[in-house]
Protein backbone atom coordinates (compact mmCIF):
# COMPACT_ATOMS: atom_id res chain seq x y z
CA UNK A 1 0.00 0.00 0.00
CA UNK A 2 1.47 3.31 -1.07
CA UNK A 3 2.47 5.51 1.87
CA UNK A 4 1.68 2.89 4.52
CA UNK A 5 4.33 2.29 7.18
CA UNK A 6 6.11 -1.05 6.77
CA UNK A 7 4.91 -3.78 9.15
CA UNK A 8 7.46 -6.56 9.63
CA UNK A 9 6.36 -10.16 9.82
CA UNK A 10 6.78 -11.61 13.31
CA UNK A 11 10.34 -12.95 13.34
CA UNK A 12 9.36 -16.21 15.03
CA UNK A 13 6.49 -16.92 12.64
CA UNK A 14 8.56 -15.93 9.61
CA UNK A 15 11.36 -18.26 10.69
CA UNK A 16 8.96 -21.16 11.15
CA UNK A 17 7.51 -20.57 7.67
CA UNK A 18 11.01 -20.56 6.16
CA UNK A 19 11.86 -23.81 7.95
CA UNK A 20 8.60 -25.38 6.75
CA UNK A 21 9.57 -24.55 3.17
CA UNK A 22 12.92 -26.27 3.67
CA UNK A 23 11.19 -29.32 5.11
CA UNK A 24 8.75 -29.51 2.18
CA UNK A 25 11.79 -29.42 -0.11
CA UNK A 26 13.04 -32.59 1.53
CA UNK A 27 15.58 -31.14 3.98
CA UNK A 28 15.96 -32.48 7.51
CA UNK A 29 14.94 -29.59 9.72
CA UNK A 30 15.14 -29.02 13.46
CA UNK A 31 12.71 -26.29 14.54
CA UNK A 32 14.31 -24.15 17.26
CA UNK A 33 13.18 -20.68 16.19
CA UNK A 34 9.51 -20.32 17.12
CA UNK A 35 7.80 -20.61 20.50
CA UNK A 36 5.37 -23.40 19.62
CA UNK A 37 5.15 -25.93 22.46
CA UNK A 38 5.26 -29.33 20.80
CA UNK A 39 3.04 -31.28 23.19
CA UNK A 40 -0.42 -32.90 22.86
CA UNK A 41 -3.63 -31.43 24.25
CA UNK A 42 -4.67 -32.84 27.61
CA UNK A 43 -7.71 -35.09 26.89
CA UNK A 44 -9.77 -33.58 29.71
CA UNK A 45 -9.21 -30.11 28.27
CA UNK A 46 -10.17 -31.34 24.80
CA UNK A 47 -13.42 -32.72 26.20
CA UNK A 48 -14.27 -29.36 27.78
CA UNK A 49 -13.86 -27.62 24.45
CA UNK A 50 -15.94 -30.20 22.59
CA UNK A 51 -18.74 -30.01 25.15
CA UNK A 52 -18.97 -26.25 24.63
CA UNK A 53 -19.02 -26.38 20.82
CA UNK A 54 -22.71 -25.39 20.71
CA UNK A 55 -22.07 -22.05 22.45
CA UNK A 56 -22.37 -19.63 19.56
CA UNK A 57 -23.51 -16.35 21.14
CA UNK A 58 -21.22 -13.37 21.51
CA UNK A 59 -21.48 -13.03 25.28
CA UNK A 60 -19.97 -10.20 27.36
CA UNK A 61 -17.11 -8.27 25.78
CA UNK A 62 -14.63 -8.90 28.64
CA UNK A 63 -15.53 -12.60 28.81
CA UNK A 64 -17.93 -14.76 30.76
CA UNK A 65 -18.29 -14.41 34.52
CA UNK A 66 -17.08 -18.02 34.89
CA UNK A 67 -13.87 -17.33 32.99
CA UNK A 68 -13.15 -14.07 34.76
CA UNK A 69 -13.76 -15.62 38.18
CA UNK A 70 -11.54 -18.60 37.32
CA UNK A 71 -8.74 -16.30 36.15
CA UNK A 72 -9.02 -14.22 39.34
CA UNK A 73 -8.79 -17.44 41.36
CA UNK A 74 -5.74 -18.53 39.38
CA UNK A 75 -3.96 -15.28 40.25
CA UNK A 76 -5.19 -15.39 43.84
CA UNK A 77 -3.49 -18.75 44.35
CA UNK A 78 -0.27 -17.02 43.28
CA UNK A 79 -0.64 -14.24 45.81
CA UNK A 80 -2.15 -11.62 43.49
CA UNK A 81 -5.49 -10.13 44.49
CA UNK A 82 -7.50 -9.58 41.29
CA UNK A 83 -11.14 -8.49 41.16
CA UNK A 84 -13.05 -10.67 38.62
CA UNK A 85 -14.81 -7.47 37.54
CA UNK A 86 -11.41 -6.13 36.42
CA UNK A 87 -10.46 -9.16 34.31
CA UNK A 88 -10.65 -8.88 30.53
CA UNK A 89 -10.37 -11.94 28.28
CA UNK A 90 -9.42 -11.90 24.63
CA UNK A 91 -8.56 -14.16 21.68
CA UNK A 92 -4.96 -14.65 22.80
CA UNK A 93 -2.61 -12.71 25.05
CA UNK A 94 -0.99 -11.11 21.99
CA UNK A 95 -4.16 -9.19 20.94
CA UNK A 96 -4.72 -8.30 24.59
CA UNK A 97 -1.25 -6.77 24.84
CA UNK A 98 -1.87 -4.82 21.65
CA UNK A 99 -5.22 -3.57 22.94
CA UNK A 100 -3.64 -2.61 26.27
CA UNK A 101 -0.99 -0.47 24.56
CA UNK A 102 -3.74 1.19 22.56
CA UNK A 103 -5.82 1.82 25.70
CA UNK A 104 -2.90 3.18 27.73
CA UNK A 105 -1.58 5.45 24.98
CA UNK A 106 1.73 7.26 24.94
CA UNK A 107 5.17 5.79 24.34
CA UNK A 108 6.25 2.38 25.62
CA UNK A 109 9.41 1.32 27.45
CA UNK A 110 10.58 -2.15 26.39
CA UNK A 111 13.47 -4.23 27.71
CA UNK A 112 16.39 -5.14 25.46
CA UNK A 113 16.31 -7.94 24.53
CA UNK A 114 12.57 -8.58 24.53
CA UNK A 115 9.93 -10.63 22.78
CA UNK A 116 9.78 -9.86 19.07
CA UNK A 117 6.29 -8.28 19.05
CA UNK A 118 6.57 -5.64 21.79
CA UNK A 119 8.34 -3.05 19.64
CA UNK A 120 6.23 -3.86 16.57
CA UNK A 121 2.99 -3.54 18.54
CA UNK A 122 4.07 -0.23 20.05
CA UNK A 123 4.66 1.12 16.56
CA UNK A 124 1.37 -0.28 15.28
CA UNK A 125 -0.57 1.70 17.90
CA UNK A 126 1.31 4.87 16.94
CA UNK A 127 3.67 4.87 19.93
CA UNK A 128 7.43 5.07 19.89
CA UNK A 129 9.27 2.31 21.77
CA UNK A 130 11.92 3.36 24.26
CA UNK A 131 14.45 0.50 24.50
CA UNK A 132 16.20 0.01 27.85
CA UNK A 133 18.79 -2.77 28.36
CA UNK A 134 18.34 -5.41 31.01
CA UNK A 135 20.91 -6.06 33.72
CA UNK A 136 22.89 -9.33 33.30
CA UNK A 137 20.76 -12.35 34.19
CA UNK A 138 17.67 -10.18 34.72
CA UNK A 139 15.89 -10.88 31.45
CA UNK A 140 12.46 -9.43 30.83
CA UNK A 141 12.89 -6.38 33.09
CA UNK A 142 14.69 -3.19 32.00
CA UNK A 143 17.40 -2.11 34.39
CA UNK A 144 15.50 0.21 36.78
CA UNK A 145 18.22 2.88 36.96
CA UNK A 146 18.57 3.04 33.20
CA UNK A 147 14.77 3.02 32.92
CA UNK A 148 14.59 6.12 35.07
CA UNK A 149 17.23 7.92 33.02
CA UNK A 150 15.59 6.97 29.72
CA UNK A 151 12.13 8.14 30.77
CA UNK A 152 13.43 11.43 32.21
CA UNK A 153 15.35 12.08 28.98
CA UNK A 154 12.37 11.16 26.82
CA UNK A 155 10.06 13.51 28.70
CA UNK A 156 12.63 16.30 28.53
CA UNK A 157 12.61 15.81 24.74
CA UNK A 158 8.83 16.19 24.61
CA UNK A 159 7.89 12.53 24.43
CA UNK A 160 5.15 10.91 26.50
CA UNK A 161 6.17 7.52 27.96
CA UNK A 162 3.27 6.04 29.92
CA UNK A 163 4.02 2.35 30.40
CA UNK A 164 6.74 -0.26 30.63
CA UNK A 165 6.28 -3.83 29.38
CA UNK A 166 8.04 -6.64 31.24
CA UNK A 167 8.14 -10.43 30.86
CA UNK A 168 8.34 -12.68 33.92
CA UNK A 169 9.78 -15.28 33.26
CA UNK A 170 11.50 -14.03 30.16
CA UNK A 171 11.38 -14.78 26.48
CA UNK A 172 14.03 -14.78 24.94
CA UNK A 173 16.53 -15.41 27.73
CA UNK A 174 14.78 -18.06 29.84
CA UNK A 175 15.83 -16.19 32.98
CA UNK A 176 13.72 -14.81 35.83
CA UNK A 177 14.38 -11.33 37.19
CA UNK A 178 15.25 -11.37 40.89
CA UNK A 179 12.80 -10.07 43.52
CA UNK A 180 15.16 -7.16 44.16
CA UNK A 181 15.10 -6.09 40.51
CA UNK A 182 11.31 -6.41 40.40
CA UNK A 183 10.91 -4.34 43.57
CA UNK A 184 13.17 -1.59 42.18
CA UNK A 185 11.19 -1.66 38.92
CA UNK A 186 7.94 -1.20 40.86
CA UNK A 187 9.37 1.71 42.86
CA UNK A 188 10.69 3.39 39.72
CA UNK A 189 7.38 2.98 37.90
CA UNK A 190 5.56 4.56 40.84
CA UNK A 191 8.06 7.42 40.95
CA UNK A 192 7.63 8.05 37.20
CA UNK A 193 3.87 7.35 37.14
CA UNK A 194 4.21 4.51 34.62
CA UNK A 195 1.76 1.66 34.14
CA UNK A 196 3.49 -1.74 34.28
CA UNK A 197 2.25 -4.36 31.84
CA UNK A 198 3.58 -7.66 33.18
CA UNK A 199 3.42 -10.49 30.65
CA UNK A 200 3.45 -13.60 32.86
CA UNK A 201 2.43 -16.25 30.35
CA UNK A 202 5.48 -18.36 31.30
CA UNK A 203 4.91 -18.18 35.04
CA UNK A 204 3.96 -21.85 35.37
CA UNK A 205 7.16 -22.93 33.62
CA UNK A 206 9.63 -21.91 36.35
CA UNK A 207 11.57 -25.00 37.37
CA UNK A 208 14.44 -23.44 39.32
CA UNK A 209 12.69 -21.98 42.37
CA UNK A 210 15.85 -21.27 44.37
CA UNK A 211 15.04 -17.57 43.90
CA UNK A 212 11.33 -16.64 44.03
CA UNK A 213 9.66 -15.45 40.84
CA UNK A 214 7.76 -12.34 41.89
CA UNK A 215 5.26 -10.27 39.96
CA UNK A 216 5.52 -6.46 40.04
CA UNK A 217 1.83 -6.59 41.02
CA UNK A 218 3.02 -7.60 44.49
CA UNK A 219 4.94 -4.34 44.87
CA UNK A 220 2.97 -1.84 42.77
CA UNK A 221 -0.55 -3.32 42.70
CA UNK A 222 -2.20 0.01 41.90
CA UNK A 223 -0.44 0.32 38.51
CA UNK A 224 0.35 -3.22 37.33
CA UNK A 225 -1.61 -5.09 34.67
CA UNK A 226 -0.89 -8.83 34.61
CA UNK A 227 -1.50 -10.90 31.48
CA UNK A 228 -1.39 -14.62 30.87
CA UNK A 229 -2.89 -17.38 28.74
CA UNK A 230 -2.88 -21.11 28.08
CA UNK A 231 -0.51 -21.12 25.10
CA UNK A 232 2.64 -22.04 27.00
CA UNK A 233 1.74 -23.97 30.15
CA UNK A 234 -0.85 -26.16 28.37
CA UNK A 235 0.60 -26.08 24.83
CA UNK A 236 -2.57 -24.91 23.07
CA UNK A 237 -1.18 -22.08 20.95
CA UNK A 238 -3.78 -22.62 18.23
CA UNK A 239 -6.67 -22.20 20.64
CA UNK A 240 -5.90 -18.50 21.17
CA UNK A 241 -7.07 -17.30 24.54
CA UNK A 242 -5.66 -14.83 27.04
CA UNK A 243 -6.65 -12.85 30.12
CA UNK A 244 -5.58 -9.56 31.65
CA UNK A 245 -6.04 -8.65 35.30
CA UNK A 246 -6.24 -4.89 35.85
CA UNK A 247 -5.43 -3.10 39.11
CA UNK A 248 -8.13 -2.19 41.60
CA UNK A 249 -7.37 1.53 41.55
CA UNK A 250 -8.58 4.66 39.79
CA UNK A 251 -5.93 4.03 37.14
CA UNK A 252 -6.94 0.39 36.75
CA UNK A 253 -10.67 1.05 36.53
CA UNK A 254 -10.25 3.78 33.93
CA UNK A 255 -7.92 1.53 31.92
CA UNK A 256 -10.40 -1.35 32.21
CA UNK A 257 -13.16 0.75 30.67
CA UNK A 258 -10.91 1.84 27.81
CA UNK A 259 -9.69 -1.72 27.23
CA UNK A 260 -13.24 -3.08 27.07
CA UNK A 261 -14.16 -0.37 24.58
CA UNK A 262 -11.16 -1.23 22.42
CA UNK A 263 -12.04 -4.93 22.62
CA UNK A 264 -15.63 -4.23 21.62
CA UNK A 265 -14.38 -2.67 18.40
CA UNK A 266 -11.78 -5.33 17.56
CA UNK A 267 -12.92 -8.80 18.66
CA UNK A 268 -16.39 -8.20 20.22
CA UNK A 269 -15.93 -11.10 22.66
CA UNK A 270 -13.61 -14.09 23.09
CA UNK A 271 -14.70 -17.34 21.37
CA UNK A 272 -17.42 -18.83 23.60
CA UNK A 273 -16.32 -22.50 23.43
CA UNK A 274 -12.75 -21.49 24.20
CA UNK A 275 -13.93 -19.51 27.22
CA UNK A 276 -15.49 -22.64 28.70
CA UNK A 277 -12.28 -24.63 28.25
CA UNK A 278 -10.20 -21.75 29.64
CA UNK A 279 -12.44 -21.40 32.71
CA UNK A 280 -11.92 -25.09 33.41
CA UNK A 281 -8.15 -24.77 32.95
CA UNK A 282 -7.78 -21.66 35.12
CA UNK A 283 -9.77 -23.45 37.82
CA UNK A 284 -6.76 -25.82 38.05
CA UNK A 285 -8.33 -29.19 38.81
CA UNK A 286 -5.86 -31.94 39.67
CA UNK A 287 -5.50 -33.20 36.11
CA UNK A 288 -4.49 -29.71 34.95
CA UNK A 289 -1.88 -29.14 37.65
CA UNK A 290 -0.41 -32.62 37.14
CA UNK A 291 -0.23 -32.09 33.38
CA UNK A 292 1.48 -28.71 33.77
CA UNK A 293 3.95 -30.23 36.23
CA UNK A 294 4.79 -32.96 33.71
CA UNK A 295 5.28 -30.37 30.96
CA UNK A 296 7.53 -28.34 33.24
CA UNK A 297 9.71 -31.37 34.03
CA UNK A 298 10.10 -32.19 30.34
CA UNK A 299 10.98 -28.59 29.45
CA UNK A 300 13.59 -28.53 32.21
CA UNK A 301 15.18 -31.81 31.18
CA UNK A 302 15.55 -30.93 27.50
CA UNK A 303 16.39 -27.23 27.97
CA UNK A 304 19.16 -28.06 30.44
CA UNK A 305 20.55 -30.71 28.09
CA UNK A 306 20.73 -28.22 25.22
CA UNK A 307 22.14 -25.54 27.55
CA UNK A 308 24.94 -27.93 28.55
CA UNK A 309 25.77 -28.39 24.87
CA UNK A 310 26.01 -24.65 24.25
CA UNK A 311 28.23 -24.03 27.27
CA UNK A 312 30.29 -27.13 26.42
CA UNK A 313 30.92 -25.61 23.00
CA UNK A 314 32.28 -22.46 24.65
CA UNK A 315 29.25 -20.14 24.55
CA UNK A 316 28.34 -18.00 27.55
CA UNK A 317 24.86 -18.64 28.92
CA UNK A 318 23.01 -17.39 31.98
CA UNK A 319 21.73 -20.25 34.15
CA UNK A 320 18.47 -21.55 32.69
CA UNK A 321 15.67 -21.23 35.26
CA UNK A 322 12.43 -21.33 33.31
CA UNK A 323 10.69 -21.79 29.96
CA UNK A 324 12.09 -23.64 26.95
CA UNK A 325 14.28 -20.75 25.75
CA UNK A 326 18.05 -20.32 25.75
CA UNK A 327 20.02 -17.21 24.78
CA UNK A 328 23.65 -18.29 24.29
CA UNK A 329 26.36 -15.76 23.56
CA UNK A 330 29.08 -16.99 21.19
CA UNK A 331 31.15 -13.84 21.72
CA UNK A 332 33.90 -15.82 23.51
CA UNK A 333 34.42 -17.71 20.22
CA UNK A 334 34.40 -14.63 18.02
CA UNK A 335 37.91 -14.93 16.58
CA UNK A 336 37.60 -18.65 15.84
CA UNK A 337 34.17 -18.32 14.19
CA UNK A 338 35.34 -15.44 12.00
CA UNK A 339 38.54 -17.25 10.99
CA UNK A 340 37.04 -20.69 10.32
CA UNK A 341 33.58 -19.84 8.95
CA UNK A 342 33.35 -16.11 8.29
CA UNK A 343 30.75 -15.92 11.08
CA UNK A 344 30.91 -12.43 12.57
CA UNK A 345 27.43 -11.85 14.01
CA UNK A 346 24.20 -13.51 15.01
CA UNK A 347 22.76 -13.42 11.50
CA UNK A 348 25.85 -15.21 10.13
CA UNK A 349 25.58 -17.79 12.91
CA UNK A 350 21.90 -18.47 12.21
CA UNK A 351 22.64 -18.81 8.48
CA UNK A 352 25.50 -21.24 9.12
CA UNK A 353 23.43 -23.50 11.38
CA UNK A 354 20.38 -23.66 9.14
CA UNK A 355 22.20 -24.02 5.82
CA UNK A 356 24.76 -26.60 6.94
CA UNK A 357 22.82 -28.43 9.63
CA UNK A 358 19.10 -27.67 9.16
CA UNK A 359 18.78 -26.10 12.62
CA UNK A 360 16.54 -23.04 12.67
CA UNK A 361 17.25 -20.38 15.30
CA UNK A 362 16.86 -16.61 15.65
CA UNK A 363 19.57 -13.98 15.90
CA UNK A 364 19.61 -11.55 18.81
CA UNK A 365 18.70 -8.70 16.46
CA UNK A 366 15.16 -10.10 16.24
CA UNK A 367 14.80 -9.28 19.94
CA UNK A 368 15.94 -5.68 19.66
CA UNK A 369 19.65 -6.13 20.27
CA UNK A 370 21.68 -3.52 18.34
CA UNK A 371 24.80 -4.24 16.34
CA UNK A 372 24.21 -7.90 15.41
CA UNK A 373 25.96 -9.48 18.43
CA UNK A 374 26.99 -13.14 18.36
CA UNK A 375 23.92 -14.18 20.32
CA UNK A 376 21.03 -16.39 19.29
CA UNK A 377 17.73 -17.52 20.79
CA UNK A 378 17.08 -21.26 20.80
CA UNK A 379 13.67 -22.75 21.60
CA UNK A 380 13.78 -26.39 22.71
CA UNK A 381 10.00 -26.98 22.73
CA UNK A 382 9.85 -28.70 19.33
CA UNK A 383 12.41 -31.41 20.14
CA UNK A 384 9.95 -33.77 21.85
CA UNK A 385 8.75 -35.64 18.79
CA UNK A 386 7.03 -35.21 15.43
CA UNK A 387 3.64 -36.69 16.40
CA UNK A 388 1.42 -36.93 19.46
CA UNK A 389 2.40 -40.53 20.16
CA UNK A 390 6.05 -39.59 20.59
CA UNK A 391 5.24 -36.37 22.40
CA UNK A 392 3.06 -38.21 24.89
CA UNK A 393 5.86 -40.72 25.42
CA UNK A 394 8.27 -37.84 26.07
CA UNK A 395 5.86 -36.29 28.53
CA UNK A 396 5.50 -39.46 30.55
CA UNK A 397 9.01 -40.90 30.23
CA UNK A 398 11.08 -41.00 33.45
CA UNK A 399 14.20 -40.31 31.33
CA UNK A 400 13.09 -38.43 28.19
CA UNK A 401 16.66 -37.78 27.03
CA UNK A 402 17.04 -41.51 26.45
CA UNK A 403 14.18 -41.66 23.95
CA UNK A 404 15.70 -42.35 20.52
CA UNK A 405 14.07 -39.41 18.71
CA UNK A 406 15.07 -36.89 21.39
CA UNK A 407 18.56 -38.38 21.46
CA UNK A 408 18.71 -38.01 17.67
CA UNK A 409 17.75 -34.32 17.91
CA UNK A 410 20.42 -33.72 20.55
CA UNK A 411 22.99 -35.49 18.40
CA UNK A 412 22.10 -33.19 15.50
CA UNK A 413 22.85 -30.23 17.77
CA UNK A 414 26.12 -31.90 18.86
CA UNK A 415 27.20 -32.36 15.25
CA UNK A 416 26.41 -28.74 14.38
CA UNK A 417 28.29 -27.33 17.37
CA UNK A 418 31.29 -29.57 16.74
CA UNK A 419 31.41 -28.37 13.14
CA UNK A 420 31.01 -24.76 14.28
CA UNK A 421 33.69 -24.79 16.97
CA UNK A 422 36.09 -27.40 15.56
CA UNK A 423 36.07 -29.43 18.77
CA UNK A 424 33.81 -32.20 20.11
CA UNK A 425 31.09 -30.92 22.40
CA UNK A 426 31.63 -32.39 25.90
Amino acid sequence: MSGAAPIPMSATLAADEALARRQRAGEQVLYMAGGEIGLPVLPALRRQLAAAADRNAYGPVPGSHALRAAAAGYWGRRGLAVDPGLVVAGPGSKPLLFALLLAIGGDVVVPVPSWVSYVAQARLVGARPIPVPIAPGQGGVPDPERLRAAVVAARAAGRDPRCVVVTLPDNPTGTVASPGTVRRLAATARELDLVIVSDEIYRDLVYDTSVPAESPALHAPERTVVTTGLTKNLAVGGWRTGVAGLPDSDTGRALHDRLVSVASQIWSSPPAPMQAAAAYAFGEPTEITEHVAACRRLHESVARAVADRFTGAGAALAPVRATCYLYPDFGPLRDRLARDHGVRGGEDLVRFLVERHGIGLLAAGAFGEPGDPLRIRAATSRLYGEDDERRTAALTAPAPLELPWIRKNLEQIDTALTDLTGAPVP
